[in-house]
Parts: C-alpha cells; sequence; structure tokens
C-alpha cells in the first residue's frame, strides 16, 4: 500500500477484493464485511468474512478475524507498517485492534454513518456512529485513513440484507 495522500491504483483494487469478501459472507448467510491484512511490502497476509452473525464471537468482525489470522501466521511483527483494507470503515473495536496491531494505514469503502442508514436500528447490528478516524486521534502513532471509497459499491453487498432479517 502506498503512503500517498491519495488511494491509488493498488488501493482501490485490494478494496475491491475486501467488498468482494463481503459479498462471499453475505452468500454464506454472515454480515456482509470482508476484509484483508496488507504488509508493508504489498504481500496480503490474511483475508475474512464476517462471522459475528454466528452468535459464537461478538468480536468476529472480518476486521479483528483477519488480524488475528495475519498475527497467527506471520507474526505480530510482520504487521507493523500494514495495512487494514475492508469493505466498511472499521468500528471502534476494529479501530482499536488496528491500531494495537500495529497497522500504519486503513482504506475503507462504505462509512460508519452510511451503513448506519443502511441498517437502522437492526439489533444485529447496533452501529456505532463512531468515525474511525477519531479512535486514531486518540492515539500516540499516526494511523492514515482513506476512505470512504468506492462507497456505493460496498453499499451495494448490503442492499436488502437488512430488512430480510
Amino acid at each position: 500500500m502506498s503512503a500517498s495522500p491519495d488511494a491509488g491504483p493498488a488501493e482501490l483494487a485490494a478494496l475491491r477484493e475486501a467488498i468482494g469478501l463481503a459479498r462471499a459472507a453475505r452468500a454464506a448467510g454472515r454480515h456482509p464485511f470482508g476484509a484483508m491484512v496488507v504488509a508493508a511490502d504489498g504481500r496480503v497476509l490474511a483475508r475474512a468474512g464476517n462471522e459475528s452473525a454466528t452468535g459464537e464471537d461478538p468480536t468476529a468482525h472480518a476486521e479483528t478475524l483477519a488480524i488475528r489470522m495475519a498475527a497467527a501466521a506471520h507474526g505480530g511483527a510482520a504487521l507493523a507498517g500494514g495495512a487494514l483494507v475492508t469493505s466498511a470503515e472499521p468500528c471502534a473495536m476494529c479501530a482499536g485492534a488496528v491500531y494495537w496491531a500495529g497497522l500504519s494505514t486503513v482504506v475503507y469503502g462504505l462509512s460508519e454513518t452510511r451503513l448506519r442508514t443502511l441498517t437502522g436500528a437492526h439489533p444485529e447490528n447496533p452501529t456505532l456512529d463512531l468515525p474511525c478516524r477519531q479512535v486514531f486521534a486518540s492515539g500516540q502513532r499516526r494511523v492514515d485513513v482513506f476512505g470512504p471509497l468506492l462507497e456505493d459499491e460496498a453499499a451495494a453487498v448490503h442492499d436488502g440484507f437488512w430488512s430480510a432479517r
């Protein structure tokens, strides 16, 4: 992932892959979120779809799963300076995981604010309207954030999902 002030072709391609992971999660009957961890050298360390809807682990958001998987497979040091690419803006819990994992960049599609308009007051996703930038601004180290990007594509994965549950 580049450190440029604007997202480039690599970031957008990775974001489209994360949106594809969200689509796959939805097809499997899970909440439509997807994420991947990309090392500073551009290698994809882990990919995950949301699993929190299974009821077994309410913290099994795609973002936290991808971070856990990347750390387990490659060691925590491999995450330093890397990026989280996710179909939707990280919630406060996931933003905390990004921060503590040492990732330096977040690239996301759907904003928390727009997600909230799509989910409404759905009990399976009581969206926190707390932008990840605000969470990161409270920390002692910088995390660059690119998003919302491709927001209409990311939102399309949610079309009809929340009203049908």
